[in-house]
């Protein structure tokens, strides 16, 4: 089935968090808590929502889980902004079984990363790209996770693969390396409908400020209106305003991201400030665990030093 790009803002500008998955057990969503979720992030101002991403925990979720999420988020965001859904998987088969039930729940767009776990060169990343694109009943995003055991686009592949097909229309980049970007928007310059959206928050403003589209900032979910407001004032070119609120996401990223000694430390932290205000469930899907009592007492300690509270910052 040929990608219909044709209902999809080209290029897709803003903020459009990776939504967390609100869990109550290994294979259960916490529906109550997805519902608040939606809504606190939705309440923001936010230009799109982006579920099973790295943030969603979507490698270590069920496949049953992944569609039933897919369902209720559809349902819940009711078309009030564009929803993109990760299809990251191991196998292409199933794959493109999840864009399909996307396209079925009335999502918008597929983010696609690179095949995880062996690694592939970038003849055959462009390959796969030929292979699966053409079959995808919606627009993707490729999506680069360079620091999981997956390659990278190089931004030649990129180039050539939003030349030959039409159904990819931008790319989210967890790089943090803005020569990459950079690289990648000089090769893309005659591409003015291809959106390229920062995932590292911490690179957000300079992103917007040097020609960017967005940012897929994790933190937003907790804090929708900071990251919504950011990216206005360093679209306007708001120099005051624009460090005064990357001084703020800047706290955020020194205290709640921190919290605990393993590199999850930032997803725990986001998950148990969200339930600290009451809006969802800490429960994260295996290997990982929530934080238990201490570490919990101190991101509530930074919840309150910083302002935070269901509303916003105060």
């Amino acid at each position: 089935m040929k990608s219909d790009v044709g209902s999809l803002a080209r290029p897709l500008r803003g903020i459009i968090p990776p939504m967390v998955t609100p869990l109550v057990d290994r294979d259960a969503l916490d529906v109550a808590g997805l519902e608040r979720l939606v809504e606190h992030i939705l309440a923001g101002g936010v230009h799109g929502l982006f579920i099973l991403g790295t943030m969603g925990e979507a490698p270590s979720l069920s496949h049953r889980l992944r569609h039933e999420l897919v369902d209720r988020v559809c349902a819940l965001i009711n078309r009030r902004v564009p929803v993109l859904v990760g299809i990251i998987d191991t196998s292409f088969v199933e794959a493109l079984g999840l864009a399909h039930k996307a396209a079925d729940a009335g999502a918008d767009a597929l983010v696609l990363p690179a095949p995880h776990y062996y690694p592939a060169g970038q003849p055959e990343l462009l390959e796969f790209l030929r292979h699966l694109v053409p079959q995808l009943p919606l627009p993707a995003f490729l999506y680069n996770l360079p620091n999981y055991p997956r390659p990278m686009f190089d931004p030649e592949t990129v180039q050539i693969a939003a030349a030959e097909m039409p159904g990819i229309v931008g790319l989210k980049d967890s790089s943090a390396n803005m020569t990459y970007f950079r690289h990648l928007q000089f090769l893309m310059a005659d591409r003015p409908d291809f959106a390229l959206l920062m995932g590292p928050e911490m690179l957000l403003a300079e992103t917007i400020l040097l020609g960017g589209h967005g940012g897929i900032c994790g933190g937003a979910n907790l804090l929708p209106r900071l990251y919504v407001d950011l990216y206005a004032a360093a679209f306007a070119g708001d120099m005051p305003r624009v460090q005064t609120l990357h001084r703020k996401v800047t706290e955020l990223a020194r205290t709640i991201y921190r919290v605990g000694r393993f590199e999850s430390s930032f997803l725990k932290g986001l998950k148990c400030a969200l339930s600290c205000l009451g809006i969802c469930s800490d429960f994260l899907a295996e290997p990982l665990h929530r934080f238990r009592g201490p570490e919990r007492d101190i991101v509530q300690r930074h919840i309150a030093d910083l302002g935070i509270t269901a509303n916003g910052v105060a």
